[in-house]
């Protein structure tokens, strides 16, 4: 399937970095990154994907080659993923996010209902700031960056991401995808992450949720995935034995399977 690169222009003014595939009128689905990556995060899944899907795999704002952000919020964030369904026109989407962009999609599930089918919250986290680990990282590695973004860090931050191999190539891609994005927004992203805590909002998501996790993930426990399939009413967990944060780089032809199989469920009668 052929893959397109669009830009398109938001009600706010910010210009949104995409990748579409597919034509209008399959199951529309729309994919949102982990912090610091683009859409081409999704890249080794689009491929295995149905044929007649409408697929948007978004850079999010202030990332790669969307546009710069002063507010990196969740909550803006969400935002942009709606209005880019309004601003194309498209129908109710299911929503798949990894890492901050889980979080991201869960948010919107959160605000704007009328939107969303269904969620893939890969990776997901219930919350940050009750991380040691993650809040000193942000704090000594993240929060103390100058103006440019040492590749060493890039290479590290990617490589911990994963527990076993991937294609040829990829981490060296995914590297410098996330040193398009401006070190300004590895600051403001990963310090707005410590401040949103939206956890007691989780049970007021009506949207069935899969939550795909790997058991070797070094970034999200799995007591946090215990508590989203706790909290949100219609969750489902799905676990990748022996794989990463990145399950989607690691497993990308099974993380499709799964897509589709929960997409299946999506038509069906409650």
């Amino acid at each position: 399937m052929n893959t397109i690169i669009r830009h398109v222009r938001l009600p706010s003014g910010l210009t949104i970095e995409c990748a579409e595939q597919g034509r209008r009128g399959g199951p529309a689905v729309l994919m949102l990154h982990g912090i610091t990556d683009t859409w081409r995060s999704f890249e080794p899944v689009l491929p295995w994907l149905a044929p007649d899907w409408h697929v948007l795999s978004m850079t999010q704002r202030g990332h790669g080659g969307s546009s710069a952000a002063s507010s990196l919020r969740t909550r803006d964030f969400a935002a942009d993923a709606a209005d880019l369904i309004t601003t194309l026109g498209l129908p109710k989407v299911l929503v798949v996010g990894h890492s901050m962009g889980a979080v991201n999609a869960l948010r919107m599930a959160i605000d704007q209902p009328s939107l969303v089918r269904g969620v893939v919250a890969a990776g997901a986290f219930a919350s940050f700031s009750d991380k040691p680990g993650f809040v000193d990282f942000v704090q000594s590695q993240i929060l103390t960056l100058g103006e440019k973004v040492p590749r060493e860090l890039a290479e590290s931050f990617q490589r911990d991401t994963v527990n076993g191999p991937v294609a040829p190539g990829l981490l060296k891609t995914m590297v410098d995808e996330c040193l398009r994005t401006p070190a300004a927004t590895w600051r403001g992203a990963f310090a707005a992450l410590l401040e949103d805590d939206f956890s007691t909002e989780l049970h007021t998501i009506d949207a069935p949720v899969l939550l795909p996790w790997g058991d070797a993930d070094s970034f999200s426990p799995e007591s946090d995935q215990q508590r989203l399939a706790r909290q949100i009413p219609r969750a489902k967990r799905v676990v990748y034995a022996g794989t990463g944060h990145a399950l989607h780089w690691e497993q990308p032809r099974r993380f499709a399977a799964d897509l589709i199989r929960f997409e299946q469920t999506l038509a069906m009668p409650v």
